[in-house]
């Protein structure tokens, strides 16, 4: 495969994944997918930041949060997120400290 396929394959998997969680699973809380999986929405839109900084194109985390997002975090936030419960904070306090 060249490598502009495989550029342009993981591009278009990137997308669908950004899809997914901005679009068809709005449900499922960045506190979960941390708990499970060790990296969230905001681990993404962060990755991409340094992607596009180590580029050498300006971009800060706020402006990173809302072209992943596609809206401001503010506006998430309203939408979708939903206050952790005490189950979610203790399994993140465990996950934080195994993976630490």
């Amino acid at each position: 495969m060249h490598d502009q396929t495989r550029i342009e394959l993981e591009a278009a998997a990137f997308r669908r994944l950004q899809q997914h969680l901005m679009q068809e699973r709005t449900d499922v809380q960045n506190i979960d997918m941390m708990n499970l999986a060790g990296f969230c929405r905001n681990c993404l839109s962060r990755w991409y930041q340094e992607a596009a900084n180590e580029r050498g194109i300006d971009m800060d985390k706020t402006e990173a949060r809302e072209i992943f997002y596609g809206m401001s975090m503010d506006e998430w936030k309203a939408k979708y997120q939903t206050e952790a419960s005490p189950d979610q904070q203790a399994a993140f306090e465990v996950s934080h400290k195994t993976a630490g």
